[in-house]
């Protein structure tokens, strides 16, 4: 069997407390520190512990040469053969062709390794965001307050500033209008259904191509309303329909050229269960009639941009403009909307799909009818939404 170390790899020296009782009765202080070695490996998607030895092996293979494990002393083997099953040491047998996959996959997208593992590690997977609010007691404002104390200030006087300038206040035209009424929504009308003229229309405005560009055959840019680095517009829309006229309930990706939906095959769970786990247990956006999920194909910012050290924000702002504009469209149109990204990501790729290095769940909108009432608090000061 052949062996070669994974493309990106971070090793973290990482201390630990624990309280001793003997080091108390031996008249120390019961504290106890313990140091240990953290590998952190984007495409396994979790933290592993290393022992000294471990690293010292580990630090000794070469992430592209090729290595055959039996020229290890035996002692040695064992160590690498626990480095495989971890992922960390990837091997040409079949029987370890998972992490091989993901490892050659992470290379091929070009990322920068350290984009990378922020991408990596911060996926969820069974995350209860809602329970881990309610134990930890910051449900609301005033427990946030209460836990963590007070927030920094909600606006600075800088220490170098000059004289202020009062800068002229402009007459409100339509545009300003419909942007005070723009408001995240946490309720949603069950008992409405949104008519698919709305729904075409707000995915044209939004993650449709209005133009492309051939430079030659196989390379081709787009224009749509939100910018993109380069041109290249690598966010894909995949959406999670649960009440639109005339459109079968179930999973859908949105084609920005033929602007068209295509069907996908129905998800292993309850469409309405994969809602909430979707948006990690946010009841209040899984109602939404349709959820859309902003999935990158990072290969193709990557390819412009190769082992670039900001390609990863690029598509990080790319979905800020997308969720904006779709903010606006539903609002302007007399739907609602929000954006998370407190989102189960391994479940929707799961569900879609997705290969997570190359295109992979990375915030999820939503959109539908507002309720009557608010029964889960909304920001709304203005009080261009919820009148008074």
């Amino acid at each position: 069997m052949r062996i070669r170390r994974c493309g990106v790899v971070y090793l973290e020296p990482r201390e630990s407390v624990r309280f001793d009782l003997a080091n108390l009765l031996e008249g120390g202080n019961g504290v106890v520190r313990d140091m240990g070695w953290i590998a952190l490996a984007p495409h396994t998607g979790r933290e592993h512990s290393l022992d000294p030895k471990e690293c010292k092996l580990f630090g000794q293979l070469s992430p592209q040469k090729w290595v055959e494990l039996e020229t290890f002393p035996d002692e040695s083997q064992l160590a690498l053969a626990r480095l495989v099953h971890a992922g960390l040491v990837v091997a040409d047998d079949p029987a370890h062709a998972y992490y091989l996959r993901q490892d050659d996959a992470l290379r091929s997208a070009h990322w920068h390794p350290l984009s990378a593992l922020v991408h990596g590690l911060t996926r969820w997977s069974e995350t209860d965001s809602v329970a881990a609010m309610r134990k930890g007691g910051t449900e609301t404002a005033a427990e946030l307050r209460a836990q963590l104390g007070p927030p920094p200030p909600e606006r600075i006087a800088h220490e170098m500033a000059g004289e202020s300038i009062s800068l002229p206040r402009s007459n409100h035209v339509d545009f300003d209008r419909l942007l005070r009424r723009r408001a995240t929504c946490r309720n949603f009308d069950l008992n409405r259904t949104v008519p698919l003229e709305l729904t075409a229309q707000l995915l044209e405005r939004v993650f449709s191509a209005h133009a492309s560009v051939r430079v030659t055959e196989d390379t081709v840019f787009l224009k749509k309303s939100s910018p993109s680095g380069g041109g290249l517009h690598p966010v894909e829309a995949y959406l999670l329909i649960r009440d639109v006229a005339g459109v079968q309930p179930g999973l859908y990706h949105y084609d920005p050229v033929a602007h068209a939906l295509r069907h996908l095959p129905d998800p292993v769970v309850p469409l309405q269960e994969l809602m909430l786990r979707a948006v990690a247990a946010q009841d209040w956006f899984a109602d939404a009639h349709v959820m859309v999920v902003m999935a990158p194909r990072y290969a193709r910012n990557f390819w412009k941009y190769r082992q670039h050290p900001k390609a990863y924000r690029a598509v990080l702002l790319e979905a800020g403009h997308l969720s904006q504009t779709l903010y606006l469209s539903a609002t302007e149109a007399g739907l609602a909307a929000y954006v998370t990204c407190a989102i189960n990501e391994t479940w929707l790729d799961e569900a879609f799909g997705l290969d997570s290095m190359n295109e992979g769940a990375l915030a999820v909108c939503g959109f539908g009818w507002r309720a009557p009432a608010m029964e889960t608090m909304e920001l709304d000061p203005l009080g261009e939404v919820w009148k008074s």
